[in-house]
């Protein structure tokens, strides 16, 4: 502003720079009001609410560091005691069905190895049956031949017998 009016100093804007000067100050330099605002907001909140939020900071700050040395400690030491008997239930239930399941893993290999030596038993004695079965129709084979045999010799002897009778 002085740069201003000493260059204009001689000049007759003077005036003109002047009212400019005024205008700009009073509508867009807004600094001195601002910072009427904020002395006056400080002022207020300070008398109105006094050491009231210094007082709950300090509070707070107490309540955490409270907690950080006592709470703290006792949650974390209950945690671990708790957590440590968890896992030694957690191992004892985790080898107690390890066993059951070898239990019924052997329970199964030994009702698959009794299945095996049944299927054994029952392929033998069908292997038998069919061999007793071979056998016996064999045996009924003979005899049906040694009767055809018989009823041949019968019928033969027969037909011998009635050729004799048929010559009369």
């Amino acid at each position: 502003d002085r740069k201003r009016e000493a260059l204009a100093a001689g000049s007759p804007i003077q005036p003109i720079i002047k009212d400019v000067g005024e205008i700009y100050s009073r509508l867009l330099d807004h600094r001195p009001v601002i910072q009427g605002e904020v002395r006056y907001f400080v002022k207020e909140f300070e008398e109105k609410r006094g050491l009231r939020e210094l007082r709950v900071l300090e509070n707070l700050k107490n309540t955490i560091f409270e907690t950080n040395e006592h709470v703290l400690p006792k949650c974390e030491q209950a945690m671990h005691d708790n957590l440590s008997e968890a896992v030694k239930r957690l191992q004892a239930a985790n080898d107690m069905i390890h066993r059951l399941q070898e239990r019924e893993h052997e329970e199964r290999k030994l009702q698959a190895d009794k299945l095996t030596a049944r299927e054994e038993k029952r392929v033998a004695h069908w292997e038998e049956f069919m061999k007793e079965q071979q056998k016996k129709r064999a045996e009924v084979d003979e005899e049906h031949r040694k009767a055809m045999e018989r009823l041949k010799e019968q019928y033969s002897e027969m037909e011998k017998e009635l050729a004799k009778y048929v010559g009369f």
